[in-house]
């Protein structure tokens, strides 16, 4: 049985994305017609319509499609979620991980949504500051919990393989709000994250 790939994109945005690429391809000093670059243009432009499918999703709709009434109101933790994101200023891209916690107040989420929500906001053209910022209001006006924190530690290729070309950099932004503006409960949060529990 032959493998058969499928995925599907919108064609009028394939086409007009595709005609781009050819001529970034063409002005850069390439031959579009050369056997190795024929379908390139066709492949990068559906490559973006994925990197960048984000603006077609609604986190909230999500997290509301799998809340649940409970009474536990200790801390919720998902840390390492992996995250690729594309840098608006050069459209690099800008990868590494989340931290995310929250404290219920009376409605949890089923926890696979909380990555999901992470994939939304990164698939945009973004800074790492506002992905941090919109995963926090997001849950935090979603879920209406006692406090939400995040921390996201990325690496930029706009800064590794062009300008200063410092390979070994990482950006680290966080948010908090609630009960994790208390300096106790945040320090918890961060000894959590940085530890290995098993």
């Amino acid at each position: 049985m032959m493998y058969k790939k499928f995925e599907e994109y919108n064609i009028q945005v394939t086409e007009a994305v595709q005609l781009n690429y050819s001529g970034i391809i063409s002005e850069i000093g390439e031959d579009v017609t050369r056997d190795g670059l024929l379908k390139t243009p066709e492949r990068a432009a559906k490559a973006m319509q994925f990197l960048t499918q984000g603006y077609d999703m609604d986190a909230a709709e999500i997290l509301k499609g799998a809340m649940f009434s409970e009474e536990y109101n200790n801390m919720v933790i998902v840390k390492d979620i992996e995250l690729y994101s594309l840098c608006e200023h050069h459209m690099l891209p800008f990868f590494g991980k989340a931290h995310i916690a929250y404290i219920p107040n009376g409605k949890i989420v089923g926890l696979s949504k909380i990555p999901r929500i992470v994939d939304v906001f990164a698939r945009r053209l973004q800074v790492q500051e506002r992905l941090t910022d919109q995963v926090l209001k997001c849950i935090d006006e979603t879920l209406n919990p006692q406090g939400v924190a995040v921390v996201i530690e990325a690496s930029h290729m706009c800064m590794m393989m062009r300008g200063v070309q410092k390979q070994n950099s990482v950006t680290t932004t966080s948010g908090f709000t609630g009960a994790f503006k208390n300096q106790e409960t945040r320090n918890e949060f961060l000894k959590l994250i940085t530890s290995d529990l098993t």
